[in-house]
């Protein structure tokens, strides 16, 4: 990899919307995702990007300002050459290729596991809920 592109979203929709954006804008491709409850009191994530500088910088501007017309777009950065420890020793815990998430996702997109994804999605939404009070306080 020669480069590596974030976007941090508010939101999946968001999210999913700036990846698409970017993918068609450049030939670049996902190489990671990272999901985080708390960023601006919701659930973060964190987009990572692969390929050559021109077109990585190409595809951040283009899911930045589609991340910002469907949602909020916390941060987008282009780091032209990343450091070998940044790539093996950080990137790698939110690698596309890392069995946690495949596992995850095949869990997710698995019709027989309805009922485990949706007592993960219960907890996950009792977590965020949990979170978001925790940063805003009640009005009361």
């Amino acid at each position: 990899m020669r480069a590596l592109g974030l976007i941090e979203t508010v939101g999946y929709t968001t999210a999913v919307s700036a990846a698409d954006a970017a993918v068609k804008a450049a030939a670049v491709e996902i190489i990671g995702i990272e999901k985080v409850i708390g960023v601006s009191g919701y659930l973060g994530v964190t987009i990572q990007l692969g390929g050559d500088v021109g077109a990585v910088q190409a595809a951040v501007d283009a899911g930045k300002t589609e991340g910002e017309r469907v949602g909020k777009v916390i941060s987008a950065n282009v780091i032209a050459r990343a450091h070998d420890d940044v790539n093996g020793k950080l990137l790698s815990l939110f690698n596309l290729n890392n069995k946690t998430v495949q596992k995850e996702l095949e869990t997710n997109n698995n019709p027989k596991s309805k009922k485990t994804t949706k007592t993960k999605n219960q907890e996950k939404d009792k977590a965020i809920d949990e979170a978001q009070k925790e940063i805003k306080p009640n009005d009361e």
